[in-house]
């Protein structure tokens, strides 16, 4: 089992033990803080299934009807989760206004305050492990799961807090204000694991940096004239690269492909934690100006057109 899988596979048992704690507590006492913690590791528990099988797809061998595999469901899975604690969120600043509303009354608060404690120092070593996971192996949906926990454990921690100043002070009310601000939180947390995925899933360019050290690459090999078209993207675990380089008109095909997996290799080198698909095409000559008119001619002429 990858470290990937077995990361999902840890991070929805442990949601599930929370889920229970958290939601008996939560219902007993009427705490709306405890009830959003509640709610939010039982959305945690199905996104942690969820991730699982997503990862699962996603490490399937390309065949012929998916030729470049399915490591896009790693994308599509963020942004699923990233709609789903959106979702949790609104709900959970919708039942604190409904608290301030009615001034329900908060009980059982010694139990729910050891049920925090526990869950806070439960929630820490899981976000940690998640971390290592996410570092060793740059795993999208890993990365999302982590940053969900994480924002789990300061949610935890601010229900720990509503509960210590309802105990002292008698206020309820602190407990559905500090419900709401967990909400607005879960949900500003959301916003970057959907960015994030929808990016991939418009095949957005490799960071500006990681472009330039590519480029970098080809155009330092001294049998390279110069290249053009570099673009870049990744499906979260791949890194896919085009690009065409100018070399010698008279080379042999075997110098020609000799030359690429040079140039290959050191690109490769780059992230030695993801896949790589680089595809070079050989030029005699440097093309890029008949390139962009076969590519984007039509609609220049389109736009001529109109202009004219």
């Amino acid at each position: 089992m990858s470290p990937q899988k077995r990361a999902t596979l840890v991070s929805s048992s442990i949601a599930t033990l929370l889920v229970v704690v958290k939601l008996v507590i939560g219902l007993a006492s009427g705490s709306v803080a405890v009830l959003a913690s509640a709610i939010d590791s039982l959305l945690d528990m199905l996104v942690s299934v969820f991730n699982f099988f997503a990862i699962k797809k996603s490490e399937e061998t390309p065949d012929e009807t998916y030729q470049y595999g399915k490591g896009k469901i790693q994308a599509i899975a963020a942004v699923i989760e990233g709609t789903i604690i959106t979702m949790s969120g609104l709900f959970i600043i919708y039942v604190g206004g409904k608290k301030l509303v009615e001034n329900s009354v908060t009980s059982l608060l010694y139990p729910s305050i050891i049920a925090m404690t526990i869950s806070i120092v439960i929630t820490y070593f899981l976000v940690q492990y998640l971390l290592k996971i996410a570092k060793e192996t740059d795993n999208l949906v890993i990365k999302a799961d982590a940053l969900h926990y994480k924002t789990d454990l300061w949610s935890n921690a601010a229900v720990l807090l509503a509960l210590g100043l309802v105990y002292l002070t008698g206020l309820d009310w602190i407990d559905a204000l500090f419900g709401i601000g967990i909400g607005v939180y879960i949900i500003y947390s959301a916003y970057g694991i959907i960015v994030e995925g929808i990016a991939i899933l418009l095949d957005r360019a490799l960071s500006g940096n990681m472009v330039a050290r590519i480029g970098e690459i080809i155009s330092k090999h001294s049998e390279v004239t110069s290249y053009h078209w570099l673009r870049t993207r990744t499906d979260g675990d791949t890194n896919y690269v085009e690009f065409h380089m100018v070399l010698r008109p008279n080379m042999r095909l075997s110098e020609a492909h000799r030359i690429a997996d040079e140039v290959e290799d050191k690109i490769r080198e780059l992230d030695t934690k993801k896949g790589w698909v680089i595809t070079p095409h050989f030029d005699p000559y440097d093309d890029e100006q008949v390139n962009e008119v076969m590519l984007y001619g039509k609609k220049l002429i389109e736009v001529d057109s109109r202009t004219v």
